[in-house]
């Protein structure tokens, strides 16, 4: 039984699966948290009644990012694998073939920005906090979070952000490209919603290809190998 990340479905959302991080008091993300967030990734990869995803860390908070103290009970060795169940984790959400929405509010810091990265889409209240915080506990993004930083905003803007650790308010993150909507607090999830609803009835099979023909850097046999893949299957094909 999972403790810190659930997965929810409702019949008045038909195709729409919610992936909920709960742990009080700030979502903090622990190893244990990582390996659910895994495992929650690839049964949302499996699922036919789910079509796309909302990230969400519930109505207070997304994520502070990882839990510190726990990290600081490891040694080196212990760091190191304890990255690898991050990245594991990071890269399970990025890699579900739905479309994804991350629902950010209060604060998304260090890997829960990370986490938010990982979405397709981010939408977040026009009061929330994010920033790339690991170097104010003298660490350095992990799990592959730098990559997708400077993805999201550039090479330039990313060191910026991971040198100083410092904290962005929301209109900000918009005007740079860490979120891609704001809207007030109270309305994050829905919006986020709102988004999803749209791709439910979305050829489920093209949709896979194209995030994977965006996201990942193919050789082009294997691009001409997708776009075949999906057009056999596309109807007339």
């Amino acid at each position: 039984m999972r403790e810190f990340v659930g997965l929810h479905t409702h019949e008045r959302q038909p195709g729409i699966g919610t992936v909920l991080i709960s742990r009080e008091p700030t979502n903090d993300l622990t190893r244990q948290a990582y390996r659910e967030l895994a495992e929650v990734a690839a049964e949302v990869a499996q699922r036919s009644d789910i079509a796309a995803v909302i990230l969400y860390g519930g109505h207070e908070i997304f994520s502070a990012g990882d839990d510190i103290p726990e990290l600081r009970t490891l040694d080196r060795a212990g760091a190191e694998a304890a990255d690898l169940v991050r990245r594991a984790a990071l890269e399970a959400v990025a890699a579900i073939p739905k479309p994804t929405v991350a629902a950010i509010t209060g604060y998304a810091l260090g890997a829960g920005l990370s986490l938010a990265l990982a979405a397709d889409w981010r939408v977040c209240g026009d009061n929330a906090k994010m920033g790339a915080t690991e170097i104010l506990a003298g660490l350095v993004p992990g799990g592959g979070g730098g990559t997708w930083l400077a993805r999201a905003v550039g090479r330039s803007r990313a060191k910026e952000l991971v040198f100083s650790g410092r904290f962005v308010g929301a209109p900000e993150a918009l005007e740079m490209g860490l979120v891609d909507e704001l809207v007030a607090p109270d309305d994050v999830y829905d919006s986020a919603l709102n988004w999803a609803v749209r791709f439910v009835d979305a050829p489920s099979a093209a949709v896979a290809a194209a995030k994977a023909l965006i996201d990942d850097d193919m050789p082009v046999r294997d691009q001409v190998q997708r776009y075949g893949e999906v057009f056999v299957a596309s109807p007339g094909g």
